[in-house]
């Protein structure tokens, strides 16, 4: 496989070019390293088992620059979070909206074979069941969740115009190694790295909302499997299948640290659902997507990998 990871700098990213790397892919990276991380990629690029461009997405020859001779685009370039979203609308549907076009437009022309473009179970708004399926109806209530709709219809209708495949993978909460500290990320990073600085854990809402949460290398599996079995299309959610209570999992963060810190509770946040959980059978079966990681053996390694960050960052 000759692979362009967009966003590849990044949490999620980063991950995926690992793998694919031990897998024996030969992989470029293109990141403008704006919400990305070089240290995330810097020794691989350092024994040049990558090819690093530095650019964006809405860059149209930097895209075509990085995508040339790629048979297999691994679209994740984004602007992320719901949080950010609401506070930079436009600056979102540029990134996601522009961007993503770009990528396509590129794909097309430069003869990609498939490309696996990151989605969000953002667009699906607040559930009316559970678990959820990709049947359910999509009423994002942010604008990041409907601008990743747009990528997602876009690609698709690309794939289906120009004549390449295409998948889109709904990630519900993601954490893991290389996720750190962002305002607007997602909640396990912001508690964790919280109670780190010896700061209270702060829920917005009573704590008994729920979140799907699911490990990046279970993420990892799921975009290189899309990737390769080829003749699969269309939209799939990305989950463990199962469910924490927040104040549950703010509990448990406390257990692993060195020094506990008080949980607090807020007000709650326009855009945020009140429940979440995914079916996950069609990529189980589309696919051979099979998450193995639970929460009980993911969230005491990610911890332990956020001290280390935290005590390097400090010096």
């Amino acid at each position: 496989m000759k692979a362009l990871v967009t966003g590849g700098a990044g949490f999620i990213g980063s991950n995926i070019v690992k793998t694919l790397l031990e897998q024996g892919a030969e992989v470029t990276v293109l990141d403008d390293l704006s919400s990305g991380h070089e240290q995330n990629i810097a020794e691989l690029v350092q024994a040049k088992d990558i090819r690093f461009v530095q650019g964006d997405i809405r860059d149209e020859a930097a895209v075509r620059a990085a995508m040339k001779g790629a048979d297999t685009v691994f679209h994740l370039a984004a602007s992320v979070g719901n949080k950010r979203s609401i506070d930079h609308p436009e600056i979102d549907s540029d990134i996601n909206v522009n961007g993503t076009l770009r990528v396509l437009e590129a794909a097309r022309d430069l003869g990609v074979e498939k490309v696996v473009s990151s989605s969000s179970a953002g667009i699906y708004g607040e559930l009316k069941t559970i678990p959820i399926d990709e049947g359910h109806p999509i009423e994002p209530l942010t604008p990041y969740g409907v601008s990743k709709l747009y990528t997602e219809k876009q690609t698709l209708a690309f794939a289906n115009t120009y004549g390449f495949e295409a998948i889109c993978l709904r990630y519900f909460n993601v954490y893991g190694p290389n996720q750190r500290f962002d305002a607007y990320g997602n909640v396990i990073p912001i508690f964790v790295f919280r109670a780190l600085q010896e700061q209270p854990i702060i829920i917005f809402g009573d704590g008994k909302q729920t979140r799907d949460f699911v490990h990046v290398a279970d993420v990892v599996q799921a975009n290189i499997a899309a990737a390769r079995n080829r003749g699969v299309s269309g939209a799939f959610n990305i989950a463990s299948g199962t469910q924490i209570e927040i104040l549950d999992l703010a509990q448990r963060i406390n257990q692993y640290l060195p020094k506990p810190v008080n949980i607090e509770f807020g007000p709650t946040r326009m855009g945020d659902v009140l429940h979440s959980l995914a079916n996950i059978s069609a990529a189980q079966s589309s696919f051979g997507y099979n998450p193995s990681k639970t929460i009980d053996a993911g969230l005491p390694e990610y911890v332990e990998w956020a001290q280390k960050e935290f005590k390097n960052s400090k010096g």
